[in-house]
C-alpha cells in the first residue's frame, strides 16, 4: 500500500505530513509494508498511490484524483486528525495496528 502526501510545491508541508504518518505507523506497530512519500499537486496522478493526503483547501486542485482515495485534511499539523484518518484506512483494509 502507498500513501502520497501532497502540497502545492511538494516540499515543505507534504514532507511534514509524510514524516507524521511514518511516525504514526511506527508507533502503531503496523507490520504491513506501507510506503509513504510526498509530491506536488500538479504532477500527481491516480496511479501514484492508494491514498492521497492533501490539505482541504487544495483538494479542489486535485481534480484528476479519485475522490474516494483523497484524504482532505483540515489541518496538516493536527496529529489527531491524521491518526483518525490512518486508523480508518487501516481498519477498512484489515491491517492490524495498536
Amino acid at each position: 500500500m502507498k500513501f502520497l502526501c501532497i502540497c502545492q510545491s511538494g516540499l515543505g508541508s507534504s514532507f511534514m505530513v509524510q514524516m507524521n504518518i511514518q511516525n504514526l505507523l511506527k508507533n502503531k506497530n503496523v507490520q504491513e509494508e506501507i510506503v509513504v512519500d510526498h509530491a506536488d499537486v500538479g504532477s500527481t496522478t491516480p496511479n501514484m498511490a492508494d491514498y492521497f493526503f492533501i490539505e482541504k483547501t487544495l483538494a479542489d486542485a486535485a481534480l484528476n484524483l479519485p475522490k474516494d482515495r483523497i484524504i482532505a485534511l483540515n489541518s496538516l499539523i493536527d496529529q489527531e486528525e491524521i491518526k483518525q484518518a490512518i486508523n480508518k484506512i487501516l481498519d477498512a483494509n484489515g491491517i492490524m495496528h495498536e
